[in-house]
């Protein structure tokens, strides 16, 4: 029974765009590698592939200018990364219970819930993309995730390592002046409890006022830190529980644009009575959402992926 091709003729404008910006509001607040992508929306008529254009950086002169002499001047570097855009969604079947003709509270509802499971959804194909990068140090100084031990841990030698890596590469700080870091919430307590100093400065305690974000506990060494469920982790050999925590540097990853033209998700409401013969009796609709989402990794060096064991697993 394929509930979902049929057409919804009863959820008017108004009520659209109001689940629509509820299920927005509810995943907006949970994007955490998404903030720091580089938007692109996707391009109308484009078809299913999204392009990211990079300008490299430019050296610098040889030569100093001479007097009256018109110098050979530089050419521009411009790479192109693309990605393909694929589908994310999800559906539940609600009883006749639902009332279409108001904001009935269960379309509502359910939208908020939505938004919680989109935003976990992209974070989640985001975190795939940038955690497969090639840039990756294992704690403790060892040479392979194999060799990673429990005793391992995330320690702030370790940040300060990842962010070394990051300025050797001349990768760009975020505009806050800061890298960004997202850990698990296993690494925080293994990272609070290393005693190295270098100024960790909790949320609490910072000195000028700014915009916190998403999860953030402090700053470190110029590295500001948050935490997240969704950090990726992975069996070793060892049958270890690798946490792999990301550093990076702005323009490093770069994201379909969410909150703009076909990338944007939409709830999708198929009302009581929509189903024809494969509901009879008028019984059941469904309410879902559907949205054109991708992410790639703009600059293998931007990302450095610190690879750790756990103290209390």
């Amino acid at each position: 029974m394929d509930e979902n091709l049929n057409s919804i003729a009863s959820l008017s404008v108004e009520n659209q765009e109001f689940y629509d910006r509820t299920m927005l509001e509810r995943e907006k607040p949970d994007l955490y590698l998404y903030d720091d992508a580089d938007k692109k929306p996707i391009p109308k008529g484009k078809g299913t592939t999204v392009e990211f254009r990079k300008m490299g950086c430019l050296p610098v002169p040889k030569n100093s200018l001479e007097e009256g002499v018109t110098p050979k001047g530089s050419k521009l570097e411009i790479s192109s990364v693309k990605a393909t855009i694929k589908q994310e969604g999800d559906y539940v079947t609600v009883t006749d219970v639902l009332d279409m003709q108001g904001k009935d509270p269960i379309i509502t509802e359910t939208s908020e819930m939505f938004g919680e499971q989109s935003a976990q959804t992209i974070n989640t194909r985001i975190n795939d993309i940038v955690s497969a990068g090639t840039t990756v140090q294992y704690a403790g100084s060892k040479a392979a995730r194999d060799e990673v031990t429990k005793t391992d841990v995330l320690t702030g030698d370790e940040i300060r390592k990842a962010r070394r890596r990051l300025k050797n590469a001349n990768i760009r700080p975020y505009e806050d002046g800061c890298f960004h870091a997202i850990i698990d919430p296993d690494q925080e307590y293994d990272f609070k409890k290393d005693t190295d100093g270098h100024g960790f400065i909790e949320v609490a305690k910072y000195a000028n006022a700014r915009a916190l974000l998403t999860g953030e506990i402090g700053e470190y060494d110029g590295v500001r830190i948050r935490v997240s469920t969704e950090v990726a982790t992975e069996q070793n050999s060892s049958e270890v529980n690798v946490h792999k925590a990301l550093v990076y540097g702005r323009h490093s990853y770069g994201a379909v644009d969410i909150e703009k033209g076909k990338g944007k998700a939409k709830i999708i409401v198929k009302p009581i009575g929509s189903s024809g013969n494969n509901d009879p009796l008028d019984q059941r609709g469904t309410i879902g959402w559907k949205a054109f989402f991708t992410s790639v990794r703009l600059n293998e060096l931007g990302i450095v992926r610190i690879e750790t064991g756990a103290s209390e697993e």
